[in-house]
């Protein structure tokens, strides 16, 4: 008997041994490289028309975006490497940072303007997106609110009125640079994890509805919100100017029929399709690759995702709420970008200034993009090692 149980005590001690890197999960690492691979074939691809136009090689945004990924794995291996109590720890400082950030932007001969938005600080030869960093930022500080408070809330409202204070100062902040798009992945994001940390039906319900008008209200409010509304239903019907960017857009989609033009051979890309390398990446993969190309590319964020909100019903079914909604909403931002994205690139939504994610050409959506997915790794990281010890204390106790 003695012999049975001394061998899933040394299978389980062995597996103890084995290291972190046993611990990651394998399908989201695979979906994020691939995703990651492609991307860069495409801004190389993309890009080739507007590098050799600003006097440069044919390849430099391509070296550049080469150049991203070293900080952004960086980011990767600082988010992977910190244990979630630390993280959880840091929440305070974060949601300080974020708020720091999002202030030092709008500050005259700070921020950079770029088509009439203040998004972007100066820091030596890169713009760092300040809506960026504070929407990691802002999501770690309520997942750590959520943990505190999740049990109260389930039976009053009260502890909302703290975290709507600090989301009408975000949201206050977003929209003064403008970056409405932000606002809204942001909104859909913490609403996600508010319903998940178990708020009520009838009042995440009553929020929600106000939020949607409060949304539509600030579409309608701002011409140019509204032509952009009104444009993408019928983008032919001024084709050169608020339907210029969809038209074009969907030129190029429709060359690409089942299996595209061939891989270099846009054309839209060539001054037509504004943004090719940026918001309308995936125009250009359309065009170049197809739907077969399309189907592949959302098939890997499919992936991605699954993997994200498994991560986060994993963890929080084990008892780690913080690190579940962690998961939760990486997941769903990422979805919610990719999404909107997609959806504008393909006719289906309004014109909306937000890249593909870990595809588009720019640092400071890959470098938060990735620390968001070294986030989430450490997130199954934690959850496996604390599965195997406990396997390893249930081995013990038969021994």
């Amino acid at each position: 008997m003695a012999d049975m149980a001394l061998h899933p005590r040394l299978e389980a001690l062995l597996g103890q041994r084995a290291g972190w890197r046993d611990d990651l999960d394998r399908p989201l690492m695979v979906s994020v490289l691939m995703i990651l691979g492609i991307g860069l074939v495409m801004v190389a691809s993309a890009s080739v028309a507007v590098s050799g136009a600003d006097g440069g090689g044919s390849l430099d945004l391509l070296w550049r975006q080469t150049l991203y990924l070293l900080p952004a794995g960086v980011a990767l291996l600082v988010a992977l490497r910190m244990p979630l109590d630390v993280l959880e720890a840091l929440s305070p400082l974060l949601l300080l940072f974020g708020f720091f950030l999002l202030l030092l932007v709008l500050v005259p001969g700070v921020g950079r303007e770029v088509n009439g938005a203040t998004r972007w600080i100066p820091v030596g030869p890169v713009n760092v997106q300040a809506s960026e960093v504070a929407r990691l930022c802002l999501l770690v500080y309520f997942a750590a609110f959520l943990q505190r408070h999740a049990t109260v809330l389930k039976g009053s409202l009260r502890p909302l009125l703290p975290a709507g204070l600090v989301f009408a100062a975000t949201a206050g902040l977003l929209l003064a640079q403008p970056d409405f798009g932000a606002l809204v992945v942001l909104t859909i994001t913490l609403a996600t994890i508010f319903f998940v940390a178990g708020m009520p039906l009838l009042p995440f319900l009553g929020i929600a509805a106000a939020g949607a008008g409060l949304l539509t209200y600030l579409i309608v409010s701002k011409p140019y919100r509204l032509e952009r509304m009104t444009a993408f239903r019928d983008p032919w019907s001024d084709p050169f100017d608020t339907g210029f960017q969809l038209t074009q857009s969907l030129i190029a989609v429709g060359r690409g029929e089942w299996t595209g033009v061939g891989l270099g051979n846009s054309v839209q890309k060539l001054f037509y399709l504004p943004e090719a390398h940026t918001d309308f990446l995936f125009a250009v993969l359309a065009e170049e690759l197809g739907v077969m190309g399309m189907t592949v590319v959302i098939g890997l964020f499919s992936v991605l995702v699954w993997r994200a909100c498994r991560i986060g019903s994993a963890s929080i079914r084990d008892g780690n709420l913080f690190g579940g909604l962690l998961a939760y909403g990486i997941g769903v931002a990422i979805a919610l970008q990719a999404f909107v994205n997609m959806g504008v690139n393909l006719g289906l939504l309004p014109t909306k200034g937000l890249t593909l994610p870990l595809m588009s050409y720019g640092g400071s959506s890959l470098v938060m993009t990735l620390a968001a997915i070294g986030v989430l790794l450490r997130v199954e990281l934690e959850r496996r090692q604390a599965a195997r010890s406990a396997t390893v204390r249930h081995a013990g106790s038969w021994s």
